[in-house]
């Protein structure tokens, strides 16, 4: 598995201008790469990032989560979504199972790993939990 240029780029662009608020990824199958498939602009949502995710294959995503703690200090993390719905194929499962540590270790300065079979296992209320 090759990961594309374009999304350690993009990655880096999030993590240190801020200039995107989610990226949404993909294993492309023939070409045996991930690609950027969605960028989020930086007034985006929660909600819009979670829509972007398709309801029956899998994908990586990359979420900038804002945040303000209880002592009143406004913080960001940078959260690695894996998001393998119980709908999609079992290879598309396999593949990205087996490529997400790889793919990881290139997106440096992620604070945060979810792993979701279903929406409710990456809610709002989910982020802000393990972001505190």
């Amino acid at each position: 598995m090759a990961v594309n240029d374009e999304c350690i780029m993009r990655f880096l662009e999030l993590k240190a201008k801020r200039s995107y608020r989610f990226i949404v990824f993909k294993f492309e199958e023939k070409i045996q790469q991930v690609t950027v498939e969605k960028l989020g602009e930086p007034q985006r949502s929660y909600n819009d990032f979670t829509a972007s995710l398709p309801d029956n294959e899998c994908r990586y995503g990359v979420y900038d989560f804002d945040f303000t703690t209880t002592e009143n200090v406004h913080k960001s993390k940078i959260f690695f979504i894996s998001w393998s719905p119980d709908t999609s194929k079992v290879r598309s499962k396999m593949l990205y199972a087996s490529s997400k540590e790889r793919f990881k270790r290139e997106l440096d300065g992620i604070q945060v790993e979810l792993q979701a079979t279903e929406p409710s296992e990456m809610t709002l209320d989910v982020v802000k939990a393990r972001a505190f």
